[in-house]
């Protein structure tokens, strides 16, 4: 039986296609977003990692999924309500289709808005600790685990920005645990760490739209391994 919490993302049949307007703008300009407007996204078990340059379109898909599912777009689940300043897309008349009786819990981590989420926690008296305290990557670490406990959807916008590299060890450690209690993780990420991510389907993000990826043949991995091995081939060429 298929216990995927969400099977994919598809356009909604009854929905009228975009008008030209609509596609020469934002955020239908971005080919990834314009591929799944098009033609849906599935969603596989386990882990999906999104890979690809900035602006290439990661962060904006998971923000498309997060509005979809009814996420807090600035980061928490569908009962978080904080907001600064709304940048992030609308649905987009997407369509959810889920597993019947698979679990519906979602959570959403922006990077960007982190401040926010943890002055939004504490402001309402929640039970865990005063994350503004802990370090950046301590906090995030400390944020997902206490919302790990068991299966539904998580949408981590780029949770490397926080890390260090035993850091992003550790929160490999916690994907895979959740992976094993059922969950479904997209991940969206600049580290060659996270994206070896174990059984996980990757996806490089780009001008082409979404595209099945190898963790070896990676543009990513391939510049961090040629960076590490001479960084003065790149280097010399910035003077």
């Amino acid at each position: 039986m298929d216990r995927r919490p969400i099977r994919r993302f598809r356009p909604d049949r009854a929905a009228p296609p975009p008008t030209p307007a609509q596609r020469a703008a934002w955020p239908l300009t971005v080919p990834a977003i314009a591929q799944v407007l098009d033609q849906g996204l599935e969603l596989p078990a386990g882990a999906l990692v999104l890979v690809g340059e900035n602006g290439s379109g990661k962060s904006t898909l998971l923000e498309l999924m997060a509005v979809t599912l009814g996420l807090n777009p600035e980061g928490g689940s569908v009962h978080t309500r904080h907001r600064t300043r709304a940048t992030e897309p609308e649905s987009l008349g997407l369509v959810v289709e889920r597993s019947p009786g698979a679990s519906r819990w979602g959570y959403f981590l922006r990077d960007e808005t982190l401040h926010g989420l943890y002055s939004h926690l504490e402001e309402i008296g929640s039970p865990d600790p005063n994350y503004h305290e802990l370090s950046h990557g301590e906090a995030f670490l400390e944020v997902l685990t206490r919302r790990s406990g068991g299966g539904g959807t998580y949408l981590l916008d780029e949770p490397d920005a926080a890390l260090s590299f035993g850091g992003s060890l550790a929160l490999v450690t916690v994907l895979l645990d959740l992976v094993a209690a059922g969950a479904q993780v997209v991940v969206a990420t600049h580290s060659p760490i996270v994206a070896a991510l174990p059984g996980a389907t990757l996806l490089e993000v780009g001008s082409w739209g979404l595209r099945p990826a190898v963790w070896s043949e990676l543009e990513l991995t391939a510049a961090w391994r040629q960076f590490l091995d001479d960084p003065q081939t790149f280097l010399r060429h910035l003077r």
